[in-house]
């Protein structure tokens, strides 16, 4: 069973004149463990995938599950974000600026019912390389990778199976970005995790995936493996064109 399974995926916003189709008839199915990785150019479609998934893009058609659970257009529960959770772009714009860490990562932890929060907060932020000193921070006094690297805390907190990964270091500068990158990596192992990640960065989706479908207009035109992709084999004019501007 897949953990992540999309068949006739639309996705579309606004009505009348101003309908746009974000997403069209979409398939792709992300196995136990594994690292999936979407790639294409700004407005292909890839962010509006994981809003569809959970929740924030309500206008779409055709069957999302997950773990064998079908999901319907609309707000998700808490059992939902139990199993899956996103972690976003703009690690600053995704934490409240008047909350420490400690309130950030207690929240959490009580919406999702969990108890033992003292413990659980000094563990996740050791999970994420950062040490206790850290706990009563706000985010104006972190840097862009610590920021982040709560954001990823917060996503643990509720020991989820799936993580929704938008462009998680984009907005990072590159001497932190494989710091973060390599975190998730050991993430992923140690508590045994399945990714969607969003990227327009062939070299990131290389290093972090295990497969990936190539979007471009809302569709996808293919799927690799990233062993094809580290050999340049593509099939699909679009896509030998997105890899070839890699190693420019």
């Amino acid at each position: 069973m897949s953990m992540i399974a999309i068949s006739d995926l639309n996705v579309w916003y606004g009505q009348g004149r101003d309908l746009v189709n974000a997403v069209r008839n979409v398939a792709l199915a992300v196995q136990p463990g594994e690292s999936f990785g979407l790639v294409g150019e700004s407005g292909s479609g890839k962010s509006t995938i994981l809003r569809a998934i959970t929740g924030l893009a309500p206008n779409w058609s055709g069957r999302i599950e997950i773990a064998g659970q079908a999901l319907a257009p609309g707000r998700r529960d808490r059992e939902f974000y139990r199993r899956v959770q996103m972690v976003f772009q703009d690690p600053y714009a995704s934490l409240h600026p008047r909350h420490t860490v400690d309130q950030v990562l207690g929240e959490t932890l009580y919406l999702a019912g969990l108890k033992g929060v003292d413990e659980r907060i000094t563990q996740l932020l050791d999970d994420v390389g950062l040490s206790r000193k850290f706990r009563f921070r706000y985010p104006h006094q972190l840097s862009g990778g610590q920021r982040q690297r709560v954001a990823i805390a917060r996503a643990l907190a509720g020991e989820p199976d799936i993580l929704l990964l938008d462009e998680p270091t984009s907005a990072l500068d590159v001497s932190v970005q494989a710091e973060i990158l390599n975190l998730l990596t050991d993430l992923r192992d140690e508590h045994d995790l399945t990714y969607l990640m969003v990227s327009h960065d062939l070299p990131v989706i290389s290093h972090m995936c295990d497969r990936l479908a190539v979007m471009k207009d809302g569709e996808v035109l293919e799927t690799l493996s990233v062993d094809a992709l580290r050999a340049m084999q593509a099939e699909h004019l679009y896509s030998i064109s997105l890899l070839k501007a890699s190693v420019v």
